[in-house]
């Protein structure tokens, strides 16, 4: 099969996954906003943000896995294979070990004596907290399994266990509803043993169907210097992710309290969703890119970074333009009442979002290299600042939409950096790269918008029918400004082309 259609065939299997997840994930969030109530949803989620704090090394070990597992398959070199995937299993159980000691010494100091929790939820909040240290645990040992099946590009079987999770949130959901018991706690409860299900049943599939994957004692201590080198020079780089996850949630709920976090909470929902369209194509082709990068073929390694880092945006923007016109009438729509600030964190975040899907396809050059120590020192420095900066605008009395100005200050600045920093290591014009990409991406996100932008509001009133009309007409506008002004000739005459060939079959 060739490399476009195994992509093409892959992103379609995790298209169907998502857009089930998508359309679950949301009436939960409802269900469950409504269940819990505002002040608890945000405890849990601000909680568990303490856990996912002390797991920022597991981010730099997660990409170092996936990336030496998928290198080694372009190799075809499976004894190496074996012991990467051994190796990655060692080290990520004990960085599961390391977080659950920091997060019941350091964690534990902090939830008491740092975080607003209402006193008569503080008892539930721990138990919250000491579950969500466990699904944790479990979530990091995984790794491992799940980025041998992505790196094997078996995304049908990815995406199935994708649909059985989406139903399974569903019968949680009645059950939360149902429940006698603290829902707070319960439903921390039912999703650890979802956790508990997935990793089991993604252990089995890849002890039976992956050789490498059969757990063997490796004493290749130089291979255990290599992964623990290349994920230590990516340690700043999840760094700055924490800074601007869970670092500004934590920093929302000492300066304003869980509702806030609800807020937040909710807005992250919406994104999660969102991301999907860009990320399950980024997922399909990052290990081409790869791949094209250990044959020694930079030129389709080029191509395929160009155009994913294009294609990924416009699905993006696809999905994030009509969501800022008609945010405030969707949040209503979908959960009724929601928590003050929704609206503006929701839009904040979106650019945030569209910003990084153009990033993240030339993220993938550094891991390919195993080059990512000076683009971490650099890029990475840039994107902790998030976290002092928004702390400063907090401190100085700014709403707390300010947080995530912080954050899209800092991720337009990385943007620069990154690209310079990536043209010490690789021969290529910058000002060629910024064209072909970000002034496209620009070009169509501004002609794109002026229909719709002048027509909203000024037809009729809110309602579902008007998303409906803006959802219709932002398509179009989209669609025809990315075939026009997002592609060059050749792009466009294939896409053309590929697409008569399925009409006329």
């Amino acid at each position: 099969m060739s490399d476009n259609k195994r992509i093409a065939k892959n992103t379609l299997f995790l298209y169907v996954r998502m857009f089930l997840i998508m359309g679950v994930s949301l009436y939960t969030s409802r269900v469950v906003l409504s269940t819990l109530g505002v002040e608890d949803f945000g405890i849990y989620n601000v909680v568990g943000g303490i856990v996912t704090m002390f797991s920022f090394l597991n981010g730099c070990l997660s990409t170092a896995t996936s990336r030496y597992i998928t290198f080694e398959l372009g190799r075809n070199d499976y004894e190496r294979l074996s012991k990467v995937f051994n190796v990655a299993l060692v080290v990520h159980v004990l960085l599961a070990l390391i977080i659950v000691v920091l997060a019941e010494t350091v964690g534990l100091w902090f939830f008491y004596k740092k975080m607003i929790i209402p006193e008569v939820r503080l008892n539930a909040a721990f138990y919250v907290y000491q579950i969500s240290i466990l699904t944790s645990f479990v979530s990091i040992t995984q790794i491992p399994y799940d980025a041998d099946v992505i790196a094997r590009e078996n995304m049908k079987i990815y995406a199935y266990v994708g649909i059985v999770e989406v139903f399974l949130k569903l019968t949680i959901v009645y059950m939360l509803v149902a429940s006698p018991f603290d829902k707070l706690i319960y439903y921390a409860l039912l999703l650890f043993f979802l956790q508990i299900s997935k990793m089991l049943f993604m252990r089995f599939y890849c002890i039976r169907n992956y050789a490498e994957s059969h757990i063997k004692v490796c004493k290749d201590v130089q291979l255990y210097k290599e992964i623990f080198k290349y994920a230590g020079s990516d340690m700043i780089g999840s760094i700055s992710v924490m800074a601007q996850g869970q670092g500004i949630n934590l920093l929302l709920n000492v300066f304003f309290g869980p509702v806030v976090n609800a807020a937040r909470a909710v807005a992250y929902q919406v994104q999660g969703a969102v991301t999907q369209f860009s990320n399950n194509f980024m997922t399909a082709v990052r290990p081409q890119i790869i791949k094209s990068y250990a044959e020694g073929n930079l030129d389709n390694m080029w191509k395929l970074v160009v155009q994913s880092s294009c294609f990924s945006y416009y699905l993006m923007w696809l999905i994030c333009f009509p969501l800022m016109l008609e945010a405030n009438t969707i949040l209503k729509f979908w959960l009724g009442q929601y928590p003050d600030h929704t609206v503006n964190f929701l839009i904040l975040i979106l650019v945030l979002c569209l910003i990084q899907t153009i990033k993240t396809p030339r993220v993938t050059i550094f891991h390919a290299m195993a080059k990512v120590f000076w683009s971490n020192i650099t890029v990475g420095v840039v994107l902790c600042f998030a976290f002092p900066l928004a702390y400063i605008f907090l401190k100085l009395g700014a709403q707390p939409e300010y947080a995530f100005v912080a954050c899209n200050i800092t991720m337009f600045l990385s943007e620069f950096v990154s690209v310079f920093v990536l043209r010490y290591f690789l021969s290529f014009s910058p000002l060629k790269y910024f064209a072909s990409v970000h002034l496209r991406c620009l070009l169509v996100s501004v002609v794109s918008a002026i229909v719709p932008f002048l027509l909203y509001d000024k037809i009729m009133e809110p309602s579902f029918f008007r998303i409906i009309v803006t959802c219709v007409l932002t398509t179009i506008s989209i669609a025809i400004s990315s075939l026009y002004l997002g592609m060059d000739k050749q792009m466009r005459a294939s896409l053309l082309d590929f697409v008569a060939k399925k009409i006329m079959r």
